[in-house]
């Protein structure tokens, strides 16, 4: 009955997309495709992607000619607890909510293989908001559950994107908000640069994916918990319309980059933050320090804004930032929407080590009972 159920649901939800093929030479059904470029001698390289907050090794700088970027990515359902007690079936690629950040350089080629587990119940593409044609490689990448497909595009601007699944009309939202995005970074091949042209290096970065879930109660005021993703599609979708997220998260859920999961960094190390939002605004601030360089809607083309004390993420975008830290402690990262940060959770943090100077900051009188004037 399982089987039939899930085979009437793929039916169901296929649908809604409209119909879909490749021209002969790889292209969008419908239409002439023109002559391949030679990209027979590029140099092959395989990333191996890395959970967030972590990024994969790259290069800063390009080195050589343009390259083909391999990436494999299998997409996964599976049930995660977002809080204590507090369930959802998440829809992920490489099994993490964010999906793992990918990383080229711009006139790069990037070879995606896609895999949708044969244990999934649903369709799943992948939409690259740096791609450009066919809904961003969404007409041409939807799997059924025991299905690969291989997508190759070329990076042709530079910044941060995101990407996320796009099965069509309703099913869009209901796999975002189940966790079903990303993020990829185009780099410029001489690397990335201040106003001035000066070059910017960082020691580190790392990638924060922020997620807003709407997870439906029962009549008593209860979270509900489900025993498929499919079974909670009419709840959630009824949850959805109210546009209020029950919980807003760095990572896949409360807490996952604070406490003892927190990023690290020392003092003097300079650290690029990426930071994507695929359905909602965001208002990123580091509080105890500033962002001395930012790229708010993720464009490396523009010079970077300075010395912001926070800044907005659109809905459906990625921003980046860099910053020098120059005092040890637990730094506090959020959304400056504060009500989201300390109620919802939109938090993180990163614990910076190194000497402190009392030049920058200095506790003149400790705690005591008030002095007479």
């Amino acid at each position: 009955m399982r089987c039939t159920v899930k085979k009437l649901l793929v039916l169901v939800l296929t649908s809604l997309i409209p119909a879909l093929g490749l021209a002969a030479g790889g292209g969008l059904e419908g239409y002439e495709v023109g002559k391949q470029a030679n990209i027979k001698g590029l140099k092959r390289v395989v990333q191996e992607l890395a959970p967030p907050p972590g990024v994969p090794k790259h290069e800063q700088t390009a080195t050589g000619g343009p390259k083909m970027v391999q990436v494999r990515m299998v997409m996964e359902e599976k049930e995660i607890e977002i809080e204590p007690g507090v369930f959802l079936w998440a829809f992920t690629y490489n099994g993490s909510v964010p999906g793992p950040l990918i990383i080229a350089h711009e006139g790069d080629y990037i070879e995606l293989t896609l895999v949708n587990a044969k244990t999934n119940h649903l369709p799943h593409n992948i939409d690259f908001h740096a791609a450009t044609g066919a809904l961003g490689g969404g007409e041409l990448t939807l799997i059924n559950p025991d299905e690969e497909v291989v997508l190759r595009w070329k990076a042709v601007k530079t910044g941060v994107f995101i990407y996320h699944c796009a099965p069509g009309g309703a099913m869009v939202p209901w796999h975002v908000v189940h966790g079903m995005n990303g993020a990829i970074m185009i780099l410029p091949r001489d690397g990335l640069k201040d106003g001035a042209g000066k070059r910017i290096r960082y020691d580190r970065a790392y990638y924060i994916g922020e997620q807003g879930y709407y997870v439906p109660k029962d009549a008593q005021g209860k979270y509900k918990r489900y025993a498929s993703p499919t079974l909670s599609l009419n709840d959630d979708l009824n949850a959805m319309r109210g546009l209020i997220p029950t919980h807003v998260v760095f990572g896949d859920k409360v807490g996952a980059l604070t406490g003892k999961n927190a990023m690290t960094s020392k003092v003097g190390e300079t650290v690029l933050f990426i930071h994507s939002q695929a359905n909602r605004p965001s208002y990123p601030r580091l509080i105890g320090g500033h962002a001395e360089y930012v790229w708010e809607r993720g464009n490396f083309i523009d010079p970077p804004q300075r010395g912001l004390e926070s800044w907005v993420i659109a809905a459906g975008s990625a921003g980046a930032f860099v910053y020098t830290f120059r005092q040890p402690g637990t730094y506090v990262y959020l959304s400056h929407n504060l009500i989201e940060a300390f109620l919802l959770g939109a938090i993180s943090h990163v614990k910076v080590e190194g000497k402190w100077d009392n030049d920058l900051m200095e506790q003149v009188r400790k705690p005591g009972p008030i002095r007479s004037k």
